[in-house]
């Protein structure tokens, strides 16, 4: 048996490893008994990942850690559920899966088990970045941002991916500088009332500038505008509620009334 590269302290349990030994085989068993689960795909179940990751996602800026833990195990269960179908038909295994990306984290993390320096967290992401476009997994490093992501995330991955190999913005004064370029381009092409698909540029450009300025800033803008969605959602709702006592309809209201409340409500928020 080769030799560990890992401290020993950090290896599982003889419970946790039979718990995963359990978990597989019930999945594998599932596969062969349940009639649901025996005739599904890759394709047939991939939009359910999806709706997983997104639980998961929710769970986290709930900081429901009981919910957490049970959407970590849906998620698992559809790894595993894929690499099972996946073994059916020789294409890889469960094991293969592990080893592939055990032996990926060992290749990318030289400074942990290997004679790499690093002196920050940026150097360990131009690293991860460098060590891929050397071992020629992509052709291009944005091949590993995925086009279903949502788009305002997509922009902050393709920035960060570009940064990891030096193309940035010097400071983050730079950066600002063109937000500030970008927004009187948007306002130019918005007064001369432009051409819908002009106008659709010169705002795309705006949001991307401003995503790259933020993502220097360390603000992640995904998480930033979800929080405002939820934020502007609880408060509307608040009119309504508001609003509903005094017997008013939301269509009804004038837009005097709404706004009384939406202050208050602001208010009450702090």
């Amino acid at each position: 048996m080769p030799e560990k590269i890992y401290e020993k302290s950090f290896q599982e349990s003889a419970d946790a490893l039979e718990a995963w030994n359990d978990f597989v085989a019930i999945v594998r068993q599932l596969r062969r008994d349940c009639p649901w689960d025996r005739e599904q795909t890759h394709d047939s179940i991939k939009h359910l990942l999806i709706e997983e990751a997104y639980e998961t996602l929710e769970a986290i800026d709930d900081e429901d850690w009981t919910g957490l833990r049970k959407e970590l195990g849906d998620l698992l269960l559809h790894v595993v559920f894929h690499a099972v179908i996946a073994a059916e038909t020789g294409t890889f295994t469960v094991k293969d899966v592990i080893e592939s990306e055990t032996e990926k984290l060992v290749r990318r993390h030289p400074h942990v088990f290997g004679d790499a320096h690093v002196g920050s967290v940026d150097d360990v992401l131009t690293n991860w970045e460098s060590i891929k476009i050397r071992e020629g997994e992509k052709k291009s490093v944005m091949e590993g941002v995925p086009r279903q992501l949502p788009t305002l995330l997509r922009a902050f991955r393709m920035q960060e991916k570009a940064a990891g190999v030096g193309f940035d913005f010097p400071t983050l004064d730079d950066s600002w500088d063109k937000v500030t370029e970008e927004l009187a381009e948007f306002k130019e092409v918005i007064a001369a009332n432009g051409p819908m698909v002009r106008k659709e540029e010169e705002l795309g450009d705006l949001l991307f500038s401003i995503v790259n300025h933020v993502r220097q800033a360390g603000i992640n803008p995904e998480n930033a505008l979800s929080r405002t969605n939820d934020k502007f959602l609880r408060r509307f709702q608040g009119v309504e509620q508001r609003l509903g006592t005094q017997g008013i309809s939301i269509v009804d209201a004038t837009l005097e009334q709404m706004d009384a409340h939406w202050d208050a409500i602001k208010r009450g928020d702090g």
